[in-house]
């Protein structure tokens, strides 16, 4: 069977762990050529060194999303390396100052914010801006941006995190409007709680317990679940869909918010 990205040239921005990592060896096995890209760039040689043992192409590159050339040059690499671009996947963000300093607006410290709008919303948003040229020369392309449930409804925190993935959902719609006759789609995904290795401590104590009985699935999300979409707006079974957002969350934000409680409520009551 012909894989669905063959011939497809992809970039996966925070692809050494995680989600990123899962979405760059998924593309990979539907055939896509994969650029790995991350800060952590020995983590992003290991990966590769992993995709290509399975017959598959790959590079490691070291980008920077605070920083405007790193991002250019990330484009620029794989165009040069590679011939073209055809799939951009915005997996990249800081969690790090959201898991730790990352707290109510009245309390939010102000280079906790700026740093997250630089690295999360620009970053995307410079990444976006340096491949459309990239993709319109290859006669179009797919962008997914991730966002998160963070940036469709209000929390107690983390603050900006969720602020800068809201901008992301406008971002990507702005990105599909401007740039849909040229044959480029743009879409974002919101992913749920994801369990990945850096999430498992707390996803499987009682926040975990906590969150699953609001999910309406039997299950919490894993990478995989993640890039399956990923795999699926970058392919041209999606050729139709364009300035979306996916919330890929086991229908977590998809009920009325007492749901978890009644489904606890003894029958009668």
């Amino acid at each position: 069977m012909t894989k669905k990205l063959e011939g497809k040239v992809a970039i996966v921005t925070g692809a050494a762990s995680g989600i990123g990592a899962e979405t760059a060896r998924r593309l990979a096995q539907e055939g896509a050529t994969v650029v790995v890209a991350d800060i952590n760039l020995p983590g992003a040689e290991q990966l590769v060194a992993r995709i290509t043992q399975t017959g598959a192409t790959a590079a490691a590159l070291r980008v920077d999303l605070s920083d405007e050339q790193s991002i250019t040059q990330m484009v620029s690499f794989t165009v040069e390396r590679f011939g073209g671009l055809d799939i951009l996947d915005n997996n990249a963000a800081d969690t790090r100052l959201s898991a730790t300093r990352d707290v109510g607006v009245e309390h939010t410290d102000v280079e906790v914010w700026d740093t997250l709008m630089r690295i999360n919303l620009r970053g995307t948003m410079i990444a976006c801006k340096a491949a459309i040229p990239r993709m319109r020369a290859r006669g179009g392309g797919s962008i997914i941006n991730m966002s998160s449930g963070s940036g469709l409804t209000g929390a107690l925190a983390p603050t900006a995190y969720g602020v800068s993935k809201a901008g992301i959902i406008m971002l990507t719609q702005y990105v599909a409007t401007q740039h849909g006759k040229e044959g480029i789609r743009c879409n974002a995904i919101a992913p749920g709680l994801i369990v990945t290795s850096a999430a498992s401590g707390y996803a499987s104590g009682p926040f975990g317990e906590m969150m699953l009985r609001h999910h309406l699935t039997p299950r919490l999300g894993t990478p995989a679940d993640i890039a399956s979409a990923v795999a699926f707006l970058a392919s041209d079974e999606a050729s139709f869909i364009t300035g979306q957002v996916i919330s890929v969350d086991g229908g977590l934000l998809s009920h009325a918010p007492y749901h978890a409680d009644m489904m606890n409520m003894k029958p009668g009551h």
